[in-house]
């Protein structure tokens, strides 16, 4: 079950952050994960609340105020080459859609199965 923020300067108008949110469950569910396993949250930060290099590591062109950050946490045990699908799934797409690319920042997270209670405080895998 992934989890996923975004994390953008505000003002974004919806049609942006959908955009976005998309892009990144469609590289999901074409890296295996179900269809309705969406769980998503945007955080729409003032330029104070959310600063960034508009130049490191070794981006191409600068970032802009259309930086993302993309977030996504996930259980333990996807592969590099998975990470990589996904993370091409979500650049291509925004890319193709006229998102400058190096505005777009991905990190996993990964925990453990027993670390997840879906609903009512079950621990299904612990």
């Amino acid at each position: 079950m992934p989890f996923v923020t975004i994390t953008v300067r505000k003002p974004k108008p919806a049609a942006f952050k959908d955009a976005v949110l998309r892009a990144v469950h469609e590289a999901l569910v074409a890296s295996g994960v179900p269809e309705t396993d969406r769980f998503q949250r945007v955080l729409e930060l003032a330029e104070e609340d959310f600063r960034f290099d508009t130049q490191y590591p070794d981006v191409r062109t600068r970032r802009t105020d259309d930086f993302v950050l993309i977030e996504i946490q996930l259980s333990v045990g996807r592969s590099v080459k998975v990470k990589r699908q996904i993370v091409d799934g979500i650049v291509d797409t925004l890319a193709g859609q006229g998102f400058d690319p190096e505005n777009v920042m991905i990190c996993f997270q990964e925990t453990r199965w027993e670390n997840w209670s879906f609903a009512g405080g079950r621990l299904i895998h612990a």
